[in-house]
């Protein structure tokens, strides 16, 4: 974990309300694993007052260091409002990577990612690393859902890795008018993949992980959560747990991915 007062390469607006945002780091960000997270305060200034968490979006690597991280984020209150009108060289105070990403087998091979929202915020991430570690992306599916056309982010970057996509809208604007889960139970049904990841609101991540117990796939959820210090300190990002000794843990630093059948969704 390292803090540091990190400057900004460039904050790009990539649609309605949605930006991406490029920040130097330390080269132990080499390391990351998708799916963990950064925390950000402004520097000099007293609001917001609590730092806010943010998916690592992608590395940006040089030489095979990593030189940089970018965050997706959505513009969705006033500290969300204010980091969009920062520009390239202001600075940010940034705390990371904390939590625990994704975990990966050698024998995952026809792996599902289902994204809904911002939610695909760390599955770009997820999608390169898995590249990175010989998995065929070819075999390899990612369900992307949204409100309308204008909550679809990154579908070209999947296309890209060679991954197939399924795109769905709740107004039917793009793809297929439905809820991502629809196509993606067909499709675990149809074919059942040895893994499923997902993030994205809480409701759709208790029907991926429905789909996940029905057809027996295994299935890591990352929780979107409201966090105050990512530490373990506040105890403010708790979830309930279905069995065990422990009845709660805690996003930041039991998670925020977590095997859902860990969880009580």
């Amino acid at each position: 974990m390292f803090q540091e007062n990190a400057q900004i390469l460039w904050n790009k607006n990539v649609g309605p309300s949605y930006f991406k945002i490029g920040l130097t780091c330390h080269k132990g960000y080499s390391d990351a694993q998708p799916g963990q997270f950064i925390m950000v305060r402004f520097a000099n200034r007293m609001f917001p007052l609590l730092r806010r968490p943010f998916s690592i979006h992608r590395l940006i690597v040089k030489d095979d260091c990593a030189k940089g991280i970018e965050l997706l984020y959505k513009v969705v209150g006033e500290g969300t409002r204010a980091l969009s009108r920062l520009n390239e060289g202001d600075r940010l105070d940034i705390l990371g990577p904390l939590g625990n990403g994704f975990v990966f087998f050698n024998n995952y091979h026809r792996i599902f990612i289902a994204a809904g929202g911002i939610g695909i915020a760390p599955m770009v991430f997820l999608a390169v690393s898995l590249q990175q570690k010989g998995v065929d992306l070819s075999r390899c599916t990612a369900f992307l859902g949204g409100r309308s056309k204008d909550d679809l982010l990154c579908a070209d970057e999947f296309v890209s890795l060679g991954m197939a996509v399924q795109i769905t809208t709740d107004d039917g604007s793009a793809g297929s008018k439905c809820l991502l889960t629809h196509p993606l139970e067909m499709a675990t049904g149809a074919n059942r993949p040895d893994i499923i990841y997902a993030c994205g609101p809480l409701g759709m991540l208790k029907c991926v992980a429905n789909i996940a117990e029905a057809h027996t796939v295994p299935c890591q959820i990352s929780i979107e959560t409201v966090m105050a210090c990512g530490m373990g300190a506040c105890l403010g990002c708790a979830v309930e747990t279905k069995n065990g000794a422990a009845k709660y843990l805690h996003a930041c630093v039991d998670g925020p991915v977590f095997d859902v059948k860990t969880l009580k969704i």
